[in-house]
């Protein structure tokens, strides 16, 4: 297992981080999994057998269950891994228990210290942006967490570049403790964040953590053209997530996972999950299975490596082209900067 800085912290993390929105199962996490404790405790000695130091969940995660059934697989292991949970999502029905007031952070992290058992959180992240609260009140809060000792590090997740520059702005200008890193989707079916999340993230030093590298199983190798995927599928139960614009696409990018694999004699998780760990500024993959036997396939892409050819091979396959203005950005290639060439780098190749 490689371990990687995340962002421009002094934490080192796997390159594979278990997440664990299938311990508990409860709610809309039904489909993800319904993992008790001895189930996770076997997750998470195969997690760290394997090499993983982080452990990723949410409050809101069955409804806290999640964050429960994590501190008690890990016991007394707790002080020997990371863990890394998130705060803004509603965890009742009051006016104040969303979002990421002052008020609702300071609730949340004290109800997940109390869930995970533990006396600090190593990475707190932000789920979601909050565009009411003002960002002062929101920084000063999860710094005043930092200094207290109750939190190590803080993160954001599914922000996008301009609130992430906001927030590194808004933290400088004041004096506070600064995102390290930003958990977002990405994968061989989603390529968004290519355009300027992660152009944004080397520019300033953020890690980036992925959730649903396999865009939620889509890219397992299960959904293939007129192949019937095996039932109790998550997307065949009504799990959206992320959405498919254009089926047609998916099966094609599948079908070349399906090659790659078969040429490695590996399977197309592994693939896909080996791909997106290439990709410039990716610090590690959040991924969760819902049996032993998914997860230590899984692990295993952290062995895979592909070649130049088979990388550009699904860079091709998968790509959407470049929006406005990034094109144009090719005609004044003589001074782009390395966070420029993450996004821009591959065409220029190609037209050379």
């Amino acid at each position: 297992m490689e371990y990687r800085q995340l962002g421009r912290s002094g934490l080192r993390v796997s390159t594979i981080t278990l997440g664990t929105m299938g311990f508990g199962g409860t709610g809309f996490a039904r489909n993800v999994g319904r993992i008790d404790v001895e189930g996770a405790r076997r997750q998470i000695g195969l997690a760290r057998d394997a090499g993983v130091n982080l452990f990723d969940t949410a409050d809101m995660y069955s409804a806290g269950l999640s964050e429960e059934i994590l501190g008690k697989a890990l016991g007394s292991d707790r002080d020997d891994v990371l863990i890394a949970t998130k705060v803004r999502m509603a965890m009742g029905e009051g006016p104040n228990d969303a979002g990421l007031s002052r008020h609702h952070i300071i609730r949340g992290v004290e109800a997940s210290l109390r869930r995970l058992g533990t006396d600090h959180i190593d990475l707190y992240q932000v789920h979601e942006w909050d565009g009411v609260t003002p960002l002062e009140e929101t920084l000063s809060a999860l710094d005043d967490l930092v200094h207290a000792g109750k939190v190590r590090y803080i993160g954001c997740s599914n922000y996008a570049a301009w609130h992430l520059m906001k927030a590194l702005w808004t933290a400088d200008r004041h004096g506070l403790t600064p995102f390290v890193s930003n958990q977002v989707h990405y994968s061989l079916q989603t390529r968004d964040i290519e355009h300027e999340i992660i152009p944004a993230a080397v520019d300033q030093g953020i890690g980036i953590l992925v959730w649903s590298p396999l865009a939620g199983g889509l890219l397992s190798g299960k959904y293939r053209r007129g192949v019937e995927p095996p039932a109790g599928s998550r997307h065949v139960e009504g799990w959206g997530e992320p959405p498919v614009y254009d089926p047609e696409v998916l099966y094609d990018i599948v079908e070349e996972l399906v090659a790659i694999a078969d040429s490695h004699g590996a399977a197309p998780s592994q693939v896909a999950l080996a791909y997106t760990l290439t990709k410039p500024g990716v610090t590690s993959l959040v991924v969760g299975a819902r049996t032993e036997e998914q997860l230590t396939q899984n692990l295993g892409a952290a062995e895979l490596t592909l070649t130049r050819e088979e990388l550009d091979r699904l860079d091709a396959i998968s790509d959407t082209g470049l929006p406005y203005p990034f094109w144009h950005h090719l005609n004044a290639a003589d001074r782009l900067s390395p966070a420029d060439l993450t996004l821009l780098g591959r065409h220029l190749r190609a037209r050379d």
